[in-house]
């Protein structure tokens, strides 16, 4: 299992990484579809998310990609995605004040309105890629990364080897006929 080294250290540092002393439990997302999403694996992916049912047609999964799950399962609650949404928390949370409305109740608004969007929805816009990287105890680029050449290419800007080519022009979360 790649990774279980890193697994005893968390005890030392869970409770400040995961900010345990203001809420619990924490709602991490899970790094595959974190780096799937943001290294732009799914531009990449030939699998379609319909062939994990049953071979009955029409079923929810039908025409979907990979990268769609993700995005539903984020706008669903399902699963935490980061940055969960294409505008800074602190400036969401300073409009509902501004207009005198609980923080929760301004984001459903502006999710219901269209003016809000989840980031994992466009990947790629500038407001929506990830501003920080911390790695603790790893080597991410160097032997942890599944997909180094897309990491490279796409997570960095750099020289790579991606020999691939991409699935169509036009690919992402929400561009497949599936999603909604």
């Amino acid at each position: 299992y790649v990774g279980q080294e890193k697994v005893r250290p968390v005890t030392g540092y869970n409770q400040v990484a995961n900010a345990l002393d203001w809420n619990r439990p924490p709602r991490n997302m899970i790094q595959t579809a974190y780096w799937y999403l943001h290294s732009n694996q799914f531009r990449y992916d030939h699998f379609g998310a319909d062939t994990l049912v049953s071979a009955t047609p029409g079923g929810q999964l039908a025409g979907k990609t990979t990268a769609d799950i993700i995005a539903q399962s984020a706008r669903m609650g399902w699963m935490p995605s980061y940055p969960t949404f294409d505008r800074n928390p602190l400036d969401l949370t300073d409009e509902a004040e501004a207009v005198g409305r609980p923080v929760a109740d301004h984001v459903v608004d502006e999710l219901k309105s269209g003016r809000l969007n989840f980031a994992c929805e466009d990947p790629d816009a500038q407001e929506n890629y990830p501003r920080v990287l911390t790695i603790w105890r790893a080597n991410l680029l160097g032997s942890s990364a599944k997909g180094n050449e897309y990491f490279l290419k796409h997570l960095l800007g750099t020289d790579h080897s991606v020999r691939a080519t991409e699935t169509r022009e036009q690919t992402g979360p929400g561009t497949s006929s599936g999603m909604t």
